[in-house]
């Protein structure tokens, strides 16, 4: 098929659903709106994965955003070529001579960006995904040129800090001089980022109408968002600002996770177990149940004002999450967002409902429901946790429970009297 030839300027560690629909196609939308002319280089960070699939169809690939916004589709052509590692070390190392190469994204999941002291620079290649990249980054340097600026998208706190972290573990493992570790700390760019987008994958027991036989079709919502702790002139290089993406550069990266995490996660978390013991099985579902839906606005009324932000900034974001809970094309299980529950709480929910005492004086009595909810479902429902939790909420008194600082992190027995009223009871 035709497709456009653009100098190669991203390596992309991952060629799975998530980056082919938010950096890939935020580089086909830049391509197409901006001066940005450039493609992307997939390497498949594991053995057995889908850039054959890709390769068979010359990478280029339809992409369909889905939501209550409704559906637009967009075929992607921005990946050049794919590289395999396990089937080619030299290809891929040879990655390393083109001085085009600016930027690095990497979605390896959030157990990619991991040390193993098993590694070896003579291995072809290494087993991690730091350490292959070590590998590629030191025969860069050995070429005498600059490095790269790395925007990972491994769901993990602080992923570009931890990446340089494991690659810097690794030039002391190998030996591989101060010479390379001053060189990946004043050649390199390690930006933190938080990525937030539901990319739905292959439309698996679909029939969608494309312009071509598409084995990598990809879906997701409308929503994206992509927070980078960046430099200041990072947009002059990617400008995603010139063509209306929702890219974020700041300093400020932890007040947009902790509006992700409160809002966004912490809705999920105090809606889910009152939900599934009334028997509703999809976020979708609890959004059409008039109890359920009025429960998960009143959990966000008391999140949003627990939060030392903007108050129309944390509305807005509210809003936007009941817009991507509404999403048809998304039939997003109640039981498997349950998985863990109790730890979710402790970090999506629990923060809020301390905050909010703090600021207000009083404790917010819908996420203290929820709380409640949380602890009957573990009674009486189907929690999927591990059992020393599940045995603990299953078999103590809500007193007991709430002073157990091993599930919580403190002593929450102040609680007790007021989680009580609501235990195994309806609001």
């Amino acid at each position: 098929m035709n497709k456009t030839v653009r100098p190669e300027k991203v390596i992309q560690f991952g060629e799975g659903g998530f980056l082919r629909g938010f950096v890939d196609w935020m580089l086909d939308i830049a391509n197409e709106k901006t001066d940005f002319n450039g493609s992307v280089v997939v390497v498949q960070p594991i053995k057995n994965g889908l850039c054959d699939l890709l390769s068979a169809q010359d990478c280029v690939y339809t992409h369909f955003c889905r939501g209550v916004e409704g559906v637009d589709v967009r075929k992607i052509d921005v990946i050049s070529r794919c590289v395999k590692p396990y089937d080619d070390f030299n290809a891929y190392m040879a990655l390393a001579e083109n001085p085009d190469f600016r930027f690095i994204v990497s979605n390896t999941t959030e157990a990619g960006i991991t040390f193993s002291a098993e590694d070896k620079i003579t291995d072809r290649p290494a087993g991690t995904f730091p350490g292959k990249l070590t590998q590629l980054l030191y025969k860069r340097y050995e070429m005498g040129l600059d490095g790269f600026v790395f925007l990972p998208c491994e769901l993990i706190d602080k992923n570009g800090a931890q990446l340089k972290a494991c690659v810097l573990r690794y030039a002391e493992l190998w030996e591989l001089g101060e010479g390379f570790a001053d060189w990946i700390e004043n050649k390199n760019i390690f930006c933190n980022t938080l990525v937030d987008r539901i990319n739905t994958g292959y439309p698996k027991g679909e029939t969608l109408e494309l312009d071509f036989d598409d084995r990598m079709v990809n879906t997701s919502e409308y929503f994206h968002l992509w927070v980078i702790d960046g430099y200041e002139g990072l947009f002059n290089e990617l400008p995603f600002d010139k063509c209306g993406l929702n890219v974020i550069v700041t300093n400020e990266l932890e007040r947009y996770r902790t509006r992700k995490v409160r809002i966004l996660n912490g809705s999920h978390t105090s809606m889910i177990p009152y939900a599934l013991l009334c028997g509703v099985e999809t976020v979708g579902e609890c959004l059409k149940n008039d109890v359920i839906s009025a429960h998960l606005k009143a959990c966000q009324a008391e999140i949003v004002e627990s939060l030392d932000m903007n108050r129309e900034e944390a509305l807005e974001y509210a809003d936007s999450v009941m817009t991507r809970f509404a999403n048809p094309y998304i039939r997003h299980k109640c039981q498997s967002i349950a998985l863990n529950s109790v730890s979710k709480f402790k970090v999506r929910v629990l923060p809020s409902i301390l905050e909010y005492e703090r600021k207000l004086g009083k404790t917010p009595s819908t996420l203290m429901f929820s709380f409640a909810k949380l602890l009957d479902f573990y009674k009486k429902g189907t929690p999927d946790d591990a059992e020393e939790v599940i045995c603990k909420l299953k078999t103590g008194t809500v007193a007991e429970i709430l002073a157990d600082s091993t599930l919580w992190g403190q002593d929450l027995s102040k609680y007790a009297d007021e989680v009580s009223k609501y235990a195994d009871s309806s609001k």
